[in-house]
């Protein structure tokens, strides 16, 4: 029986991240050019990623429970500083007014993304989610952004996350999504104590049990403890947390930067492993292959299929595939007619 952790599934970083306009682009090429270089991409809209293969995106939220926090970037002030045009709205302000998580890069100088609010996006998920009816488990993760830019000029300061905050982004990701459309933690445990014990000891479901549905993954260690109070090991919470390996919540664990050595341990444990095969807009084919070996189920990149680099770097499979069987769980009893959506 082969289970949802013993594929790789390419994803992409930053996936909402829509770019800057022509006012931005200058102000940020004018104040801060290196940064600028390693921010300088787009990805196409949720539905065409997904079009196009890729089974991992992320999204970066911002908690805004009252409604209009980050309706007023700086940029825009320091574009017309510049004396600059202004650039076509980065989102629909009555959006932006309303209570809720929003999604981007980092507030008041990389807002763009081509979905606003998050329950825009997760709405995008659902509807793709439903015309395919058999897809491999699409894993969606969440990156709480919460720390003030270290910047010279004022900017606006970030709700903090906590055990409210979390509950209220639960909430969200409940009132799109039907409970049997996506897995929870409390689905893995089964009759184990912990979760951990749960992916060690007896496994993640099988593929079939988790064709057309969902995994939310919660990024940031720092905010782990307020999603964990009243939930012990992830009862009732909506997603797996990037916990540390050994702890009751542990099923799932970033290692974005390797060692490859790491991650093929615990891939061979049991843990689903996230990791990146690229940073910074880098055309590393070295650090990519090193990934793509090391067995990490999740490997994200900012060139998925369709979305290369100009100089032709990309992060497929062989043949174009986007999905393939780890390499490195002996015993895989993988077969390239599983892999099909």
């Amino acid at each position: 029986m082969l289970l949802l952790n013993q594929l790789q599934y390419i994803g992409s970083h930053n996936s909402y991240h829509a770019g800057f306009g022509p006012g931005e682009t200058e102000v940020w090429k004018k104040t801060a050019p290196q940064d600028f270089a390693s921010l300088d991409y787009r990805h196409p809209s949720l539905t065409r990623q997904f079009d196009d293969g890729v089974h991992q995106i992320e999204l970066d939220v911002y908690a805004d429970s009252k409604g209009g926090r980050y309706s007023h970037p700086a940029i825009n002030r320091l574009v017309a500083d510049a004396g600059l045009p202004a650039d076509p709205p980065f989102a629909d302000d009555a959006v932006m007014q309303k209570p809720g998580f929003k999604v981007m890069h980092m507030e008041d100088m990389d807002q763009r993304s081509n979905c606003q609010p998050l329950t825009a996006c997760l709405e995008q998920i659902r509807e793709w989610s439903n015309r395919h009816p058999r897809h491999l488990p699409l894993f969606i993760l969440l990156e709480t952004k919460e720390d003030p830019l270290k910047v010279k000029f004022p900017t606006v300061t970030p709700e903090p996350f906590n055990t409210a905050t979390l509950d209220a982004l639960d909430a969200e990701i409940r009132s799109v999504f039907p409970r049997g459309q996506y897995i929870t933690p409390d689905d893995v445990r089964g009759h184990y104590p912990t979760v951990n014990m749960a992916i060690r000891k007896g496994g993640w479901p099988s593929l079939n049990a988790v064709r057309g549905k969902l995994l939310f993954l919660l990024d940031q260690r720092k905010v782990t403890a307020a999603y964990l109070k009243g939930h012990p090991s992830l009862r009732g919470r909506v997603m797996f947390t990037n916990s540390t390996p050994g702890e009751p919540d542990a099923a799932f664990v970033e290692r974005n930067d390797g060692p490859a050595s790491d991650i093929s341990d615990l891939v061979r444990e049991g843990y689903l492993v996230r990791a990146r095969t690229d940073a910074d807009l880098s055309n590393d084919t070295h650090r990519r292959d090193t990934m793509m070996g090391s067995g990490a189920q999740l490997l994200s990149t900012d060139f998925p299929r369709n979305e290369g680099s100009n100089t032709g770097y990309v992060v497929q499979f062989t043949g174009d595939a986007n999905v393939r069987c780890n390499p490195v769980l002996s015993g895989n009893p993988c077969r390239s007619q599983d892999l099909h959506d």
